[in-house]
């Protein structure tokens, strides 16, 4: 076993989470019915500091009479074009704080939402329908129930798959610790800390019965406050980025602030390394759910791995 790198290293770990990128919002879309019940909640609006929020709705609003409530200081000015919204706060806000937005419609209805904040997540577009039954209502209705069986689908052929997939079955042995039983035999080492981020312990092994290789990340999660989760993993040629099959497997979908762990494994067939380019570098990219910024990556060569 060696744990002492060469010099054209088969393995480098790089983290670019900074204490700023782990404040990063998943932009999101989706649609609120609103109701003419006189109790009905008034329907909260999802923002993040510097990012754009816009509210649609099926008819033009009222520039006018369209306020932001103590907006001054914390938002730009609120702009009202055509059918659309436009909100963007100067900076996160903190938790707690809430903001009444009133938007008055071209046919003098108004409609107040509660500009507020949460983790994960921003609103990126908010389309505001009257009610359930209105064309537009329907119209989007459909369109979202389409792509969910059609997302349904695809997820169902997927793991039919990865069901008779060798590479994923490994996987899953590695992401819970059961290295004795696959033909994997450890290469190299690796350990990066960040005191107040994702600590990365990464080992890379092969096998040469079937000729694979196999990088298993043992994530650390230090930051205080902020959840970290997995958006994508890509295995990639370096210098042409041809993406390249692989299976994945991981412990948990969210790694809890405070120092909570738990591991992620990759399995690939050692021909992935068969490049278009003749080249024999692969980069594993690990990305950040939330900020999406390529948080990790890991230079895979295949000459160093013996392959």
């Amino acid at each position: 076993m060696r744990n002492v790198l060469p010099p054209r290293s088969a393995l480098l770990l790089v983290i670019l989470a900074s204490a700023a990128m782990a404040r990063g919002r998943e932009p999101v879309s989706r649609n609120i019915y609103l109701s003419d019940e006189p109790k009905a909640e008034v329907p909260s609006v999802y923002v993040a500091g510097e990012m754009v929020t816009v509210l649609r709705f099926e008819k033009p609003c009222d520039r006018e009479r369209t306020k932001l409530l103590g907006w001054e200081g914390r938002f730009e000015p609120v702009e009202c074009v055509g059918k659309k919204v436009l909100v963007e706060p100067l900076k996160d806000l903190k938790s707690g704080d809430g903001f009444l937005l009133v938007v008055t419609l071209a046919d003098a209805k108004e409609l107040p939402f509660t500009v507020t904040a949460r983790n994960e997540q921003f609103d990126h577009q908010v389309n505001v329908f009257p009610d359930k039954e209105t064309k537009g209502a329907l119209q989007s209705r459909l369109e979202y129930t389409e792509y969910r069986e059609r997302i349904l689908k695809e997820e169902n052929e997927r793991f039919r798959k990865e069901a008779s997939s060798i590479d994923h079955a490994l996987a899953a042995l590695l992401a819970r610790d059961a290295l004795k039983m696959t033909p994997f035999r450890q290469q190299y080492v690796s350990l990066v800390k960040n005191p107040k981020g994702a600590e990365l312990l990464v080992t890379v092994l092969t096998s040469k019965k079937p000729d694979k290789v196999a990088v298993i990340i043992n994530l650390k999660n230090n930051s205080p406050s902020e959840s970290w989760s997995l958006m994508e993993a890509r295995l990639v040629a370096e210098r042409s980025g041809e993406q390249r099959p692989f299976a994945l497997r991981a412990t948990q979908e969210t790694w809890g602030p405070g120092g909570e762990s738990g591991q992620i494994a990759v399995v690939f067939d050692a021909s992935a390394f068969d490049l278009k380019d003749g080249l024999d570098r692969l980069v594993l990219e690990l990305f950040r759910r939330g900020s999406g910024i390529r948080e990790a990556w890991v230079f895979l060569d295949r000459h160093l791995l013996g392959l």
